[in-house]
């Protein structure tokens, strides 16, 4: 009984201690940054100038020349910048957060549905505002995240969600804005740990693509029918299609290999689905006239990774995003591998500044560049008169580790809250050891 009560106090505690920052109310007033160096997003800069929002919308960007003695922003809440750089808030693509916690604990894993074909999945209906990790995110810049469902060939709809909202109905930001395939690999790369040296074939390469081909044939057949047939054998799969058809849902196709590039860009035209993103794309110089020619955008997985093959450069992942904008390729950013690491995405941006782009480049990377390849850059992405006031405040330049430090961000006019379980955990044991 003893033990029993011990575990029961533990399991509290940790509950307790467990709980997330609480969701904001609506802007209710307007706000003025002034004295700020800020970063448009589009590749523009101002050194000196001033930003305010109100309603969630942003009125007003520019350089400095402000009367308070004629009271122009007498009813605004003051931020003294004091030459700190604001940014739009960054944009993370193809994420499972809200989706996963604690990736050895199943019970807190919902992204990933059994089956081949999902396309009727929603991502946003599983998004946990409660989860821990989404404050992590947020105090590295990241205030809005395209949460993507994971599985094996169609995966689903992912939606883009913003880091703060009491439930998935008040976080979500752009609802099914697309669905995502994987397509098949063709060959594998050697297993050097058994000391492999050549790429490896994949037996079921095609069997795999003709699963995929025949759902397009299926779909098209289903969108082609009249209202009335649809609706006397409704089928939640190929519905879910229908707007991909019309235009109106993008399909990101994950792929690395030149082959996967082609051939699968190749069977979605041929089935009339122009509407295509890359995503991954790690072998997209070696296809880059066949992208350019299909005007194909690009969200590149992480740069810190060692090349694909063994004869490439060791820096090559890391120059990657500049050769693609020298070739004129519309190239956004995101972060593979564990969630933890995504939050990571703007320090991703600045290996990018450092391997060629112009600083300003490489934050359009994760601004404007994904607001634009998500569809999203009319209320987003770049900090413009009339869009939503998606802004960040940081002391130093947020592609920079060693200087990122976020002081205030804000989601649609909303002031957030900053603190994590690390900032807890500092500030707790930072008072222990001051006394």
């Amino acid at each position: 009984m003893k033990k029993f009560q011990i575990l029961l106090l533990v399991f509290l505690n940790i509950k307790l201690f467990a709980q997330v920052p609480e969701p904001v109310k609506d802007q209710s007033q307007p706000v003025l940054i002034y004295n700020a160096f800020i970063h448009i997003g589009d590749g523009n800069t101002i050194k000196s100038g001033f930003i305010s929002f109100a309603n969630g919308k942003i009125t007003e960007v520019g350089s400095e020349n402000l009367d308070f003695e004629n009271n122009d922003f007498e009813s605004y809440l003051k931020i003294n910048a004091n030459g700190s750089h604001v940014y739009p808030g960054l944009i993370l693509p193809n994420s499972r957060v809200g989706l996963e916690d604690v990736s050895a604990v199943r019970a807190t894993i919902d992204h990933t549905e059994v089956g081949d074909l999902n396309s009727n999945i929603r991502s946003l209906i599983a998004y946990n505002t409660d989860s821990e990790m989404i404050s992590t995110f947020r105090y590295n810049g990241i205030l809005l995240s395209q949460v993507v469902p994971d599985g094996s060939f169609v995966t689903g709809n992912s939606s883009i969600m913003m880091m703060e909202g009491w439930n998935w109905e008040d976080a979500a930001y752009k609802v099914d804005d697309g669905i995502h395939v994987k397509w098949p690999r063709k060959t594998y790369p050697p297993n050097r740990r058994s000391g492999q040296t050549s790429f490896r074939e994949n037996p079921n390469y095609k069997s795999s693509v003709d699963i995929l081909n025949k759902f397009l044939i299926d779909s098209k057949v289903y969108y082609n029918l009249s209202n009335q047939s649809r609706q006397n054998d409704n089928n939640l799969k190929l519905s879910a299609m229908i707007d991909v058809f019309k235009g109106n849902k993008k399909i990101y196709l994950h792929v690395g290999s030149r082959e996967q590039i082609i051939e699968s860009v190749q069977i979605f035209k041929k089935h009339g689905i122009d509407d295509l993103v890359l995503v991954g794309a790690n072998d997209a110089l070696y296809a880059v006239d066949f992208i350019k020619e299909n005007n194909l955008p690009i969200l590149l997985n992480n740069l810190h990774r060692v090349p694909s093959r063994n004869h490439e450069h060791v820096d090559l992942p890391y120059k990657l995003p500049y050769l693609l904008h020298k070739e004129g390729i519309l190239v956004g950013l995101t972060a593979s591998g564990s969630l933890h690491s995504q939050r990571n995405l703007p320090f991703l941006a600045g290996t990018a500044a450092a391997y060629g782009l112009d600083k300003e480049e490489a934050l359009k990377l994760i601004t404007y560049n994904n607001a634009k390849i998500l569809g999203i850059d009319n209320v987003t992405g770049s900090l413009q008169k009339g869009k939503d006031a998606n802004i960040i405040i940081s002391k130093g330049d947020i592609l920079d580790m060693k200087t990122s430090v976020i002081e205030h961000a804000f989601i649609t006019g909303r002031k957030i809250n900053l603190d994590g379980k690390q900032q807890v955990l500092y500030d707790r044991f930072k008072r222990k050891y001051s006394e």
